[in-house]
This record gives C-alpha cells, sequence and structure tokens, in this order.
C-alpha cells in the first residue's frame, strides 16, 4: 500500500468581519508520508478566493473549493484538476453558488455530481440553501442542475433567525442527501434524482438551539453522528433509509460542564472501523474522543486531547485510520496526531503543517 498520502488544504486569504484574521494562501497541496511522518509542499495557488471548504475525488485527481467571500450574494464553487506525477494544479471552471456563504460541498458517491451547501446570510440574491451541479468529462462543473431552499428559524436569536444550511452529506447506501440546518435544528432528507434533482422526504428534528453543523456516518449506514456548534453536543441517530427519517438514540456533551458557554464546535470525524468519532472544540481549543457501541450506536466519552493550536475548524483522518490532522484557524497550523486504532485515543506527534488561517483538510491515499 502506497505510505504517501495527498494532503489538500483550503486557507483564507480575504479579510471576513466573523473570521479573525485571513492569513492564507488559498488553495495548498502537500504530500505526508505516514512511516517517516515527513510533509512536503508540492503546490499551492491563490487564485481561489476564501476556500473554506474543499471536497477531492478519491484519486486526488479533481478539487472542488468553496468560495465563502462575505460581501457576496452568492458564492463561488471552483474546479481544479491536480496531476500526482508532476505536483501541479490546473483551473478548470468555476460556477456561482446561487446562495451566500458557500460553507460546505460533497461529491456524490457515484461521482456525477457535487452537492453545494450555502449557509446564507442576510436577504437578495438567489438564496438557495443546496445546489447540485454535474460534472463536465473532464471534471469541470456544469451550470447547476437542482436547488432547493429552506424555511423557518430557532430560539437563538443570534446565530438562528433564519434558515443556514451548514452541511450536505450523501448516505452510505448513497441516493440521499442529509443537510444539517443550523438555523432550524434540523436535519432535511431529500433523494437524489439521477437527473440531479432533490426530493424531500423527511426533516427530522433536533433538541431547539442545537445547532446542527457536520455529519458523520457510521460505516454500518444505519447510525448517524450530529456535531452540533450552537450546545456543544454529539448526538447519535439511527437513520431510516427507505424513508429519510432520523430518530435520537444518544446526545452527549462535546466538552466539560465549564467549558460550554465559551465553545462552538465545529467538525466531526469517524474512524474507518466506525469504533470512534473524533469532534472539533473551538474555544475549548481541543478534540474530543468518543466510544461509539457497535450494536446501539450510544456514545460513551473517551477523553480530549488539545489541538495544538486554536480554534480547530476542521479535522481529516487518514484513510488508514493511523492519523488525525487538525486545521487550527486561528493557530496557523495543522497539527498532526498519532491515532491508537484500539482505544481510539490520540497523540501529539510534534509534526505539523504550517500554514495560515488553515479552513479546511483532506487527505487521500
Amino acid at each position: 500500500m502506497r505510505k504517501e498520502c495527498l494532503v489538500f488544504v483550503g486557507s483564507l486569504n480575504r479579510e471576513a468581519p466573523y473570521f479573525q484574521g485571513a492569513r492564507g494562501v488559498g488553495l495548498s497541496v502537500y504530500s505526508f508520508n505516514e512511516e517517516t511522518l515527513e510533509t512536503r509542499k508540492l503546490t499551492e495557488t491563490d487564485d481561489v478566493d476564501n476556500p473554506t471548504f474543499l471536497s477531492v475525488t478519491p484519486d486526488g485527481a479533481r478539487i472542488y473549493a468553496n468560495s465563502e467571500v462575505f460581501t457576496w450574494r452568492e458564492g463561488t464553487v471552483s474546479a481544479y484538476s491536480f496531476d500526482r506525477a508532476s505536483g501541479t494544479l490546473s483551473y478548470l471552471n468555476k460556477q456561482p453558488s446561487l446562495g451566500s456563504i458557500t460553507a460546505h460541498n460533497t461529491i456524490t458517491r457515484d461521482g456525477t455530481k457535487l452537492l453545494v451547501a450555502n449557509y446564507g446570510m442576510g436577504e437578495g440574491g438567489p438564496d438557495r440553501a443546496v445546489t447540485v451541479f454535474g460534472f463536465e468529462k473532464d471534471g469541470a462543473l456544469t451550470t447547476p442542475l437542482a436547488s432547493i431552499s429552506h424555511k423557518g428559524s430557532g430560539p437563538n436569536a443570534a446565530r438562528q433567525e433564519r434558515s443556514h444550511a451548514h452541511s450536505v452529506t450523501e448516505t452510505i447506501a448513497g441516493g440521499t442527501a442529509i443537510v444539517a440546518d443550523l438555523g432550524i435544528d434540523r436535519l432535511v432528507s431529500y433523494r437524489i434524482g439521477k437527473d440531479g434533482s432533490l426530493g424531500k422526504l423527511a426533516e427530522s428534528a433536533l433538541p431547539p438551539g442545537a445547532g446542527p453543523r457536520h455529519l458523520a456516518l457510521h460505516p454500518n449506514g444505519r447510525f448517524v453522528f450530529v456535531m452540533n456548534e450552537l450546545d456543544s453536543t454529539i448526538v447519535s441517530m439511527a437513520l431510516d433509509e427507505a424513508t429519510g427519517k432520523l430518530s435520537i438514540i444518544d446526545s452527549q456533551p462535546a466538552v466539560p460542564a465549564e467549558a460550554r458557554d465559551s465553545n462552538h464546535c465545529a467538525d466531526i470525524q469517524i474512524s474507518p472501523d466506525g469504533r470512534f468519532v473524533y469532534g472539533s472544540n473551538r474555544g475549548h481549543d481541543s478534540v474530543v474522543i468518543m466510544a461509539v457501541d457497535q450494536q446501539a450506536g450510544a456514545l460513551a466519552l473517551v477523553g480530549y486531547i488539545p489541538c495544538g493550536g486554536a480554534t480547530p475548524r476542521n479535522l481529516a483522518l487518514t484513510p488508514s485510520g493511523g492519523h488525525l490532522f487538525s486545521a487550527n484557524q486561528n493557530g496557523d497550523r495543522i497539527s498532526i496526531f498519532a491515532r491508537d486504532t484500539e482505544t481510539g485515543m490520540l497523540s501529539d506527534t510534534g509534526r505539523a503543517i504550517e500554514i495560515g488561517t488553515p479552513m479546511c483538510v483532506k487527505i487521500v491515499r
């Protein structure tokens, strides 16, 4: 098995009032050797604005980068190709996202579409929560195939004054997209049509004020784990694939009680074997580790580890599950942790990628 991984990083390069500085380049690509822990910068480009989230094809040949720019009524999604042999990035094209504050995207499991979530701020513009794109033969994005909007609000007046779609995730079985909407405390499930259409299946409620942000899917396809940004909890849910409905199994705090008022959760990842989930805590500046009951889906705290910086916005596991990367936005550092596959615990290797304002990290073999 190849020991070298490719690490794709999006870093902030345009100021926004809700971020603490923009010291990044844009889009960067590194190699990482899991045996030696060596990282090498292969290439970078500054011609993409604020790539706060990326998706990468399994072979690392295509990258789709969201641009989240505060003053734009519509974000954009840019397509790049990457040549592993020469270590070069090539721009393919970009498309408007049909919504503002473009927050998340995912490539469908069949490799035919890109699903994009727009957080949305203010009014005006197309204001679509989710937009679907197809791919041209070279990997460039088509014009939008479909889009949908959400309406509603939540009890947190400052953050839930309207719908805020924060992520869109396709189920393990494929064909169903689950949108985590922070503004309305709902997971909204859609059937993905072959033509890219989105047919609504179900809405699943989370506790008022929870603020769902990102999801992690258990490999068995039955459990979904939700990172709630506003109340700093991780919720385990059971998925009915036929109906798209999710029901709560368990809920656990992501930080100690004394840290909850000053913390905002961000990302969540799951180990390849489905035994452990990892969540990032901004404020507590930690990674929380939870064990997963493989039969019931319940969660149990394993522990916390300092993130190795400040404001851990995004996490990524290597395909082997042997290492976890923490993109520490305000620490200008992506910390590299070794992972004990038996206990789930993390240990700081002392190695890192030093880069300004890292927002997203993706790793492929």
